[in-house]
């Protein structure tokens, strides 16, 4: 591989150059990579990993029709929207033909920051209000007016929860107030927002948008219940708010069946606002927010021009339309509906055999695996799930936790995905389940009833060596033979990964 510096001297550059908050997977012992394609990434000695968390290389890392469309435009011109341009009025055309009909305005922006922002801005001019109800855990953005609607950062750091944001319950069905016991979880969720709209109104507060993601992926892999987010919107729109549907991590085709996430509630179910990003330009930097003929004259007639110098321009656009065809031509849906039932299939059964396992819960390619300590209380096994992430890496197989406990593994790969690649992951977590509840005292036996309090016993302090001394030896990796690789030997059970 062809390579600037070492990965030492890499290291040392970054720390020195590159801002401390900027954050690496795996920080004990980084991987630099120097190559990737489809769902494979590769590090400098050539080792090959399988790519399970990388929802941006949407279509599979370097797809060669993606890379041809950029530098075919780019060859011949790249401009600002201020000038007539075909790729820009065919991509939003191709859009919005995905979406319901009355979602027919494109405004094309660079990241999903940019677009959730906008989209503030939008539901903000639309009547005058506000007020914004945001979901507990949720992330929006790093931009300063979507940090203050997510209180997964918010509430981390120093700041305090702005007087015009109002943060309802996350509709976790497995670890919320409302479980898969409740009668009518939709309903109860979306009580909550009911009730805040109307203390909001007492407070002489007026509610100008509901923002969710579809599926909560910083939150924990979060699927809300059917019917939720039909009942919330009638509540936002009784207020005179609009529905903000972020669909920056989980559009696309990632769920199968739908193209898009929020269809999953129903055709009876529209969005006022929806944004997207991340994989729609397979890691090139474009997004897109997409709105009403009604909320985007309004938007208009502050008088105020939205200009963007980057946002829809050619070369974005072709990469943008390249990867719908790639969707449709590879019938990139399908695969996700096929690969992530087979996948679902095959984590339950070994939730049924790990007690570290509490739920199993997704569609399509976007699954949650939550890790507990006993089933009873469903106490967050944190600790479990950073050893297990470290394990997996020595297996060449990639993985990160988020949740608010970060104990919950998240599965989102490109699309191209393969049952054998779902395989081959899973065989490597037994594995690493097996040696790590022998090594703590946890018993890996069927689990069958959430009545049923299973033995798992807390890490402490003494464990840790232990869990050391049990790593797989490299000759026993399967992966070696895979992939011609050896594993080394970190296992830090404690450490917190950013992802």
């Amino acid at each position: 591989m062809c390579e600037l510096y070492s990965k030492r001297d890499t290291l040392a550059l970054r720390k020195k150059h590159i801002g401390p908050s900027c954050k690496v997977f795996f920080a004990s012992d980084p991987i630099k990579i120097v190559r990737a394609r489809r769902q494979y990434m590769f590090d400098e000695n050539g080792e090959q990993y399988l790519d399970c968390i990388n929802n941006v290389a949407h279509v599979g890392h370097c797809h060669p029709e993606v890379v041809k469309a950029a530098l075919k435009q780019m060859e011949l011109l790249n401009t600002n929207s201020r000038f007539l341009h075909d790729n820009i009025v065919e991509y939003a055309k191709r859009l919005s033909a995905t979406l319901p009909e009355k979602l027919s305005v494109c405004y094309f922006t660079n990241s999903g920051s940019e677009a959730n922002d906008l989209a503030l801005r939008l539901a903000r001019q639309f009547r005058g209000h506000q007020d914004v109800i945001t979901l507990d855990h949720a992330y929006h953005g790093h931009l300063s007016s979507l940090i203050e609607i997510s209180p997964y950062k918010f509430q981390k750091g120093k700041d305090v929860k702005k007087e015009f944001v109002h943060v309802a319950p996350t509709p976790d069905t497995y670890r919320g107030k409302y479980r898969e016991d409740h009668a009518d979880p939709a309903s109860a969720y979306a009580d909550e927002v009911k009730k805040i709209i109307e203390d909001a109104h007492n407070s002489g507060r007026k509610i100008a948008a509901f923002i969710a993601e579809s599926m909560q992926s910083c939150g924990g892999q979060i699927i809300p219940p059917a019917g939720y987010f039909q009942k919330v919107a009638k509540y936002v729109h009784g207020a005179g708010g609009v529905f903000i549907a972020d669909e920056v991590q989980v559009g696309f085709g990632r769920v199968g069946k739908h193209f898009w996430s929020f269809q999953m509630d129903g055709e009876d179910f529209v969005p006022d606002i929806v944004t997207m990003g991340k994989p729609m330009g397979n890691g090139h930097p474009v997004a897109c927010v997409v709105t009403t003929k009604e909320i985007a004259e309004a938007f208009s007639s502050s008088g105020m021009e939205y200009f963007n110098t980057y946002g829809g321009n050619p070369v974005s656009c072709a990469v943008g339309l390249a990867v719908l065809d790639i969707i449709e031509n590879e019938d990139l849906q399908g695969n996700a509906t096929r690969v992530g039932n087979y996948l679902t299939e095959l984590l339950k059964k070994q939730k049924a055999k790990h007690a570290l396992i509490g739920d199993i819960r997704g569609v399509g390619l976007f699954i949650g695996i939550d890790l507990v300590k006993d089933h009873l209380k469903r106490t967050p096994a944190t600790a479990e799930a950073q050893h297990i992430i470290y394990k997996m890496k020595e297996k060449r197989v990639l993985l990160s936790a988020d949740g608010p406990h970060r104990n919950v593994l998240k599965i989102k790969p490109p699309m191209c995905f393969t049952e054998e690649d779902a395989k081959f992951m899973v065989d490597q977590l037994d594995g690493v389940l097996t040696v790590l509840e022998e090594a703590t005292g946890t018993k890996s036996e069927s689990v069958t009833s959430e009545n049923i309090p299973c033995k798992t016993k807390m890490l402490k302090e003494a464990h840790v060596e232990l869990l050391r001394d049990s790593t797989t030896d490299s000759r026993e990796n399967p992966s070696r033979k895979r992939n011609g690789m050896c594993a080394d030997t970190h296992s830090l059970l404690s450490k917190r990964l950013k992802t």
